[in-house]
């Protein structure tokens, strides 16, 4: 048996510090060569695509709707943005905007003309997640995630002046003119909500033909990684704290910022489990690219030092 915890970046948790007793156990685990950084490269690293590639419009639009064979997606996910001297930055976008289906049903009609006209008919299956279905053989355009543009400039983001690129720039100033000027935006800025005021289109692609793990079981909240567990048919329910259970199993907690939390609920009880001979290895793999993997035997390394700092 075996646990892989997968971790936020060690910047995630600034000043925060392990207790002396976790710092010792994890000090004494071997650490692996570091890799890519980044949330994508982390998933990357528990899921092989084939063919490769990273389709996640497709892979939730398939765990959402059980649609996505036989055509191209893209994710046109509603998203506030905030016009500034410079441009307009993107501060949030699809769940962090607690959509309800009453805002969907209000907002997504008239957007429908705009799209069904383009040839992308556009829909919702959740009320955080839009999608856009483009022709079978059609080349989608390449758009950041929309986690990476996070508090940066939208138009440092979209494609060049190529005409597919103008295309897409043209599809979007028009969603963003009926968007602005929808009663429905005005409504959620009097309530104290954000105005659902763009599109951020991203995660083309068609869905892969197989989505492999080296896990047993998933265990996360994320949209992405449920969505290749549910690919790769190993989806378990989330947890709230750390179970040790039978097979390989990666428990998702990158959106964790607080590192007591993630000390007393998971990196304590894997500990112990390990101790006891509950697992036979834990590992740990970060955003940051930093590994590492600990056995019980490691326990008997006493002259290895604490980690040092907030690094997990």
């Amino acid at each position: 048996m075996k646990a892989t915890l997968l971790l936020p970046a060690s910047r995630r948790f600034g000043a925060q510090s392990l207790s002396p007793e976790v710092a010792r156990a994890l000090g004494r685990a071997d650490r692996l060569p570091v890799v890519a950084e980044g949330r994508r490269a982390l998933l990357s690293r528990h899921f092989r695509l084939l063919p490769n590639g990273w389709p996640v419009a497709a892979l939730t639009r398939e765990a959402d709707a059980g649609d996505a064979a036989g055509a191209i997606w893209l994710r046109a996910d509603p998203c506030h943005v905030l016009p500034d001297i410079n441009g307009a930055r993107l501060l949030a976008h699809g769940e962090s905007l607690a959509l309800t289906r009453e805002d969907v049903d209000a907002l997504l009609p008239p957007l429908r003309p705009i799209f069904g006209d383009a040839g992308v008919p556009i829909d919702a299956p959740t009320p955080s997640r839009w999608y856009l279905r483009l022709p079978t053989g059609s080349i989608p355009p390449d758009f950041s995630e929309p986690d990476d543009a996070l508090g940066t400039d939208v138009f440092d983001h979209l494609p060049g002046g190529s005409a597919d690129g103008r295309r897409w720039r043209t599809l979007l100033s028009e969603a963003q003119v009926v968007l602005h000027n929808h009663p429905w935006n005005a409504r959620r800025v009097e309530q104290g909500k954000p105005a659902v005021n763009s599109l951020w289109f991203w995660g083309g692609g068609a869905l892969p033909d197989r989505v492999q793990s080296p896990h047993t079981r998933y265990a996360g909240d994320d949209e992405t990684g449920i969505s290749l567990a549910h690919a790769a048919g190993i989806l378990a329910p989330p947890r709230e704290r750390f179970e040790a259970g039978e097979g390989d199993v990666a428990f998702d907690l990158v959106a964790t910022r607080d590192l007591a939390a993630l000390e007393r609920e998971w990196l304590a009880p894997a500990l112990a489990a390990l101790r006891d001979g509950q697992l036979e290895a834990l590992g740990l793999d970060s955003e940051d690219g930093v590994r590492r993997v600990l056995h019980r035997s490691h326990r008997w390394r006493f002259w290895r030092s604490p980690l040092a700092g907030p690094s997990v």
